[in-house]
């Protein structure tokens, strides 16, 4: 019946249309570099991961994991964000919405429990190490990162076929640079409010329920760190603990800031802002994080660089 009362066929994203040209020019190039960085920077990691025999650990392979989610992150907002700003091609269908907005849901639900994965493989790693091996065998860590790639099916099936069932009379303009659920469900001429506490629930259940397993087991990460007699062993432990600490950060403080703040608390351009650092800034910061701040992967780096500047010199010319 509500199917019938829709008579909205397409939205049009506000975006960053209040700035001026000037400024938006800059904007895109800006976002443009950024984008850029971040699939090269990811698509290296995957590529250093899988031909490197030394990074073959379950912290690798769920890092590779994290690489591709974040590809597909970007893939899902930033092309159309980037047409609003050169084009000032705001418009987008509603089924694009609706498409552009399941995505959003599969990438960030999967990302979020993928994260508490990783965390969960540095708790055995250090605080169970003689089981690490029997613990985190080929097996389980197949089984782990399959079960967080298929969250994110069920939260962004319910969430947008939920949202897309409700009737939209119009007006029809959504004030954020991509199909998010909370400016799209404000255009809705129905009650919301059964959405809502379900809203609510998914977002306790995919963004704080694992940063609490992540909180969880770096206490315990940290109090047997400082249990460990060697200095040597502390700063390795460290070590392989700070890259995704730092990743967990970036990524969850600006989440839950976006999705637990009263509706009233913040104005549109703030969000905005929030938005653009989970959405677009920390999946460029991960594999510069993860580099840079990673010995072993460093390390790496330089040998498949080697390999292949010396099989570009043994080819015949």
């Amino acid at each position: 019946m509500w199917g019938n009362w829709t008579i909205v066929s397409e939205f049009v994203l506000v975006s960053f249309s209040t700035l001026s040209s000037e400024l938006q020019a800059l904007l895109f190039l800006l976002f443009l570099a950024i984008y850029l960085i971040t699939l090269m920077g990811n698509v290296l990691i995957i590529l250093v991961t899988t031909a490197d025999s030394a990074l073959k650990s379950p912290m690798y392979f769920f890092l590779r994991n994290l690489s591709f989610l974040e590809i597909g992150f970007n893939l899902v907002i930033v092309p159309k964000m980037l047409g609003t700003l050169v084009m000032q091609d705001t418009t987008i269908s509603f089924l694009g919405c609706a498409t552009q907005m399941y995505f959003f849901f599969f990438f960030g639900a999967a990302e979020c429990c993928l994260l508490a994965t990783m965390a969960y493989d540095r708790y055995v790693a250090i605080c169970d190490p003689l089981r690490y091996p029997l613990i985190m065998d080929h097996r389980a860590c197949f089984q782990l990162a399959a079960a967080s790639w298929f969250s994110g099916f069920p939260v962004a099936t319910v969430q947008t076929t939920w949202i897309f069932s409700f009737p939209f009379c119009g007006p029809n303009r959504v004030n954020h640079f991509f199909c998010d659920s909370p400016p799209v469900i404000a255009l809705v001429c129905a009650d919301t409010s059964l959405f809502e506490l379900e809203a609510l629930t998914a977002t306790v259940l995919f963004i704080l329920f694992p940063f609490l397993l992540i909180l969880g087991s770096y206490v315990r990460i940290l109090s047997t760190i400082f249990r460990m007699p060697s200095a040597e062993g502390k700063r390795k432990a460290f070590s392989t603990c700070s890259s995704h600490l730092l990743v967990v950060s970036l990524f969850y403080s600006t989440a839950i800031l976006t999705y637990f703040r009263p509706r009233s608390s913040a104005s549109p351009e703030s969000k905005k802002m929030l938005s653009l650092s989970y959405t677009v800034v920390t999946p460029m910061l991960n594999p510069i994080i993860y580099s840079l701040r990673n010995s072993e992967v460093k390390a790496a780096l330089k040998r498949v660089i080697h390999r292949t500047l010396g099989f570009q010199k043994l080819r015949p010319t």
